[in-house]
């Protein structure tokens, strides 16, 4: 007769009949109850390190108090939203040498100017966005403002990047709205080494260059043709300006353009976007990088913002700069081109299409040729970067 293990480790008749109550079918019903155990633990581990990462991206993020109260005392002047849902933020590079890294680019004066600003403008509906580029050198008027030590400036005609070194990221808003009649929703600032810890995040931005540049003041060599800038090359590339070209700041404007329409392809490919081992370092960066306003000061914000806009065409993401030509009594300013400048105004105002094209002519400063009104001088993120 064939024998079964016993519970005393000794034998016994196969044929012996174990009373339902015994402890053995008890002991197999358990292993649902661990398994099930075991999952939950699994989700709270997951769970759990899911939100350490939220709360990491989540707390890099700095917030920007001062403008958001120092804007408050100016409210019943600034101009009011006319579309629902459109939305207009401001970015702004500032070029700040006090942070660690910053310093090989100049001496740290205590004082910062933005380097590079940019209006953009966020259709309603996610339909189209469209980045609008402030030439630092251009002539405007900038309001009294508060500066970081509590003075207050005098009123001034002066260049536009005065605004943002005498009174910070209040008085650049107040400037570009007085500027533009548009409302500035929301801002964001990013330093030099912010920047560059975007790009390495990426994996580095395809340009191409159509000459070889050498520029020791950007710290920046490189060959002509197709290849990957990283963050300090990519840095130096875009601040780079007497080496390359004519050596005007348009120009510059131009190839930063380029820059970024390269920038938001590889950050809008499956490479980046659909894997998480490649996600989280550019999150990691973004967030890092960035002083807001309070309304964006959070990821779930930014996450509200980015999804809002990653899935429109690349050929409705679109970089110009306002119409512009030198200023009349100095050749090395800008000054607005009329009424283009006004037209794109009101066009982003209204929250309608703004077209662009990259075979318009400078001849009236980035603006519509007098009989081709194709579109305002720029580009897309569709656009091919050896084009």
């Amino acid at each position: 007769m064939p024998l079964r293990p016993r519970a005393e480790n000794g034998w016994e008749d196969a044929d012996v009949t174990t009373d339902s109550s015994e402890p053995a079918p008890r002991r197999r019903r358990r292993w649902p109850r661990v398994l099930a155990l075991g999952v939950a633990l699994l989700v709270l581990s997951v769970a759990g390190v899911g939100w350490w990462f939220y709360e990491r991206l989540d707390g890099n993020i700095r917030t920007d108090t001062r403008t958001a109260n120092e804007l408050k005392k100016y409210e019943a002047e600034r101009p009011v939203s006319v579309v629902r849902d459109a939305q207009n933020i401001l970015l702004i590079g500032s070029d700040n040498r006090g942070g660690k890294g910053n310093g090989k680019y100049g001496k740290d004066t205590g004082t910062q100017r933005s380097d590079t600003t940019i209006l953009l403008h966020l259709q309603a509906g996610g339909k189209s966005a469209t980045a609008v580029s402030i030439p630092r050198d251009l002539m405007v008027d900038i309001p009294a403002c508060e500066g970081p030590d509590g003075k207050r400036t005098q009123a001034r005609f002066a260049q536009f990047n005065w605004a943002f070194e005498s009174g910070g990221a209040a008085c650049s808003i107040r400037t570009v709205e007085k500027l533009t009649g548009i409302r500035v929703d929301h801002h964001m600032i990013v330093d030099f080494s912010g920047f560059k810890r975007l790009v390495n995040a990426v994996g580095g931005v395809e340009m191409c260059l159509k000459e070889p540049v050498d520029d020791a003041e950007a710290h920046l060599k490189l060959p002509a043709g197709r290849q990957v800038l990283h963050g300090e090359q990519a840095l130096g590339y875009v601040r780079a300006r007497y080496s390359i070209g004519d050596g005007s700041d348009t120009e510059r404007i131009g190839r930063q353009q380029e820059f970024m329409s390269s920038l938001v392809k590889k950050v809008q490919s499956n490479g980046v976007l659909l894997n998480p081992a490649k996600l989280y370092p550019v999150l990691n960066a973004a967030t890092s990088s960035l002083t807001t306003d309070p309304g964006l000061d959070s990821l779930k914000d930014l996450y509200a913002l980015v999804r809002g806009v990653r899935d429109i065409p690349r050929d409705k993401i679109r970089f110009l700069t306002i119409p512009r030509q030198p200023y009349t009594y100095n050749k090395n300013r800008d000054e607005l081109v009329q009424p283009d400048a006004d037209r794109l105004f009101r066009q982003l105002r209204l929250d309608r299409p703004v077209s662009v094209s990259h075979a318009v002519t400078a001849s009236t400063g980035g603006g519509p040729k007098a009989a081709d009104l194709t579109g305002y001088r720029g580009t897309t993120a569709a656009r091919g970067i050896c084009e």
